[in-house]
């Protein structure tokens, strides 16, 4: 009976004892949920709950979501095991909060449960980011941005329930403002252009250990809901080709590597999108296993990084070099994941990309295919090459370290193992797709045309490189869309509210010069009726708009 728990009450049950144990048993207990969660996937639906008169389904289990609850769980385990070496029961508390609430979003059948999933999703992943105390900012923006998405997703579900009747999850489609507010909400996690910033200003501030776990559940939950919700909408294929291409030119000049990461989460997350748009069976399917990939491969390169901030404490391009001479391991592991991200064939990239161009091909989107085809040529330039030859070869900084410990090596090599055993096997993979696609990814001119663009993306890094003409990293943080509330907003309003202290001074010296005594008299009688006036509800619900509108102005405008 208790292995039919959801596999979220695992997690939050283990969240709580995390707390309180012990360092030893709290490693156990962090080990040991995965496996619990894994045990539990296949919990019988729990129908039947009834709230307000709405019918509520907290927990179902389809294909899609099947396949999912697996990778997340796994995602957990290499998580929990990079993270053994760390004491703070904090991240531990918030890394198991926030993968049950991942899979909590994935199992729910309703709008409501979605939602609670859906905010405990948020402040879950928050507090995991404010456990590095530099970082607290960046925590304050990034929960700021998923409230507005949980506040989308409440009242798109409120507007279907009138309209319906029904709480229960459907395809809203975009005909309407509710189906306009639900789409927006998965778009702002999902990382869609201009409200995208969040990942590339939060997950960098996080600790290497941290950033494992925040690669994965946000933006893979919200890649489920719209392939759940919006399948076949034709917006998502333009959206999907932007995502791709665009962070591409900003992950060239970056000097931050888990930016570099960060910018290549949005750009493969424009793949699945741009799939899901395309829609059908093959599409979706491409999906799916995309998403499975990139969880494993992306992973592994975060791992990676993490693993060469904890023994340097550096993470820029510009002062790194030079590495494999002691860090071997790490070394060959961030190679495999580079080749897997670069859809190298015999990786696991390979046989999902592949496939989900092909679905893009077939559905007659050859504009999107081209986007797609030019971002995968130049993941190879910023991220198969770039990153692996400028950290660990390249020029020696004089850096003499060896690689991390053993729990952080045994993360990588299961993650790259996973790698090549999908990549040369792609059925392990193809068999648990939720529309039983078939594909042959080894097909004679799948690989030709890979092997093709790949070449030409190599032979393209060594010119540029030999004549000095490849893109140069650009020391501190490069602002994108950002810049417009962290930037532009916040001098705006600091010009306007200057410009109106100097009238409101002006008008006045005006009025008492004009009006002497009496003007004066006329200021202390309305000062002394602002000042009876703050009892009054009027005056609180004017203080409470004044407060929240300097608490974001703050939050959004500190210094990068």
């Amino acid at each position: 009976m208790v292995l039919e728990w959801p596999p979220w009450v695992w997690y939050f049950i283990a969240a709580a004892l995390v707390s309180v144990l012990p360092h030893r048993a709290r490693l156990a207990v962090l080990l040991l949920t995965p496996l619990l969660g894994a045990a539990s996937i296949s919990t019988p639906s729990l129908t039947g709950i009834t709230l307000f008169d709405l019918t509520l389904i907290p927990w179902q289990v389809d294909g899609t979501s099947r396949l999912f609850l697996w990778l997340f769980n796994l995602a957990a385990l290499l998580g929990a095991i990079y993270a053994l070496h760390v004491r703070d029961p904090l991240q531990h508390t918030t890394a198991l909060l926030y993968a049950g609430s991942a899979m909590g979003v994935v199992g729910a059948g309703d709008w409501l449960s979605l939602f609670v999933f859906w905010e405990l999703m948020a402040l879950s992943s928050a507090g995991l980011i404010c456990a590095t105390p530099t970082a607290l900012q960046a925590g304050y923006r990034y929960l700021l941005i998923h409230v507005c998405s949980g506040f989308m997703m409440l009242v798109g579900a409120l507007l279907q329930l009138q309209h319906t009747d029904s709480i229960l999850l459907n395809e809203p489609g975009l005909d309407g403002l509710a189906g306009w507010l639900l789409f927006l909400a998965m778009g702002i996690k999902c990382a869609f252009p201009l409200i995208h910033n969040w990942v590339t200003d939060a997950y960098p501030a996080s600790t290497p250990t941290a950033a494992v776990w925040l690669s994965v559940f946000t933006t893979k939950t919200a890649v489920y809901l719209l392939a759940r919700s919006f399948p076949g909408t034709e917006a998502l294929i333009y959206i999907g080709a932007v995502m791709a291409v665009l962070p591409l030119f900003y992950a060239l000049l970056e000097n931050d590597l888990r930016r570099v990461l960060c910018y290549s989460i949005i750009s493969q997350l424009g793949f699945m999108v741009c799939g899901i748009g395309t829609g059908g069976a093959l599409a979706l399917d491409a999906v799916a296993a995309h998403a499975c990939n990139d969880v494993i491969f992306k992973s592994l390169l975060f791992m990676a990084m993490g693993s060469v901030l904890y023994r340097t404490g550096r993470i820029q391009l510009s002062t790194l070099g030079g590495l494999h001479k002691g860090m071997p391991w790490t070394t060959g592991l961030c190679m495999i994941g580079a080749a897997s991200i670069s859809a190298v064939p015999l990786f696991n990239g390979f046989v999902s990309k592949s496939m989900l161009m092909s679905a893009v091909l077939e559905g007659g989107h050859h504009g999107a295919w081209l986007a797609l085809l030019f971002a995968s040529a130049c993941t190879l330039l910023y991220i198969g090459i770039r990153i692996p030859y400028y950290v660990f070869y390249g020029r020696d900084c004089g850096i003499r370290v060896t690689d991390p410990p053993p729990n952080m090596l045994t993360a990588m090599a299961l993650a790259a193992l996973l790698c090549v055993l999908i990549g040369c096997f792609p059925a392990l993979l193809y068999q648990w797709l939720p529309h039983g696609s078939r594909y042959a990814a080894y097909d004679f001119s799948h690989v030709l045309a890979q092997l093709q663009l790949l070449g030409g993306s190599a032979l393209a890094f060594l010119c540029l490189h030999r004549y000095g003409l490849y893109p140069t990293a650009q020391r501190g943080i490069n602002l994108d869309a950002e810049y417009l509330y962290r930037r532009l907003l916040p001098d705006l309003l600091r010009r306007v509210t200057t410009r109106l202290s100097v009238s409101l001074r002006q008008l006045q010296a005006a009025g008492e010069h004009s009006y002497g005594h009496g003007g004066r008299r006329a200021r202390s009688a309305l000062d002394s009726a602002l000042h009876h006036l703050h009892n009054s509800s009027l005056a609180i619900w004017l203080v409470t708009g004044v407060l929240t509108g300097l608490l974001l102005l703050h939050y959004l405008s500190r210094p990068v």
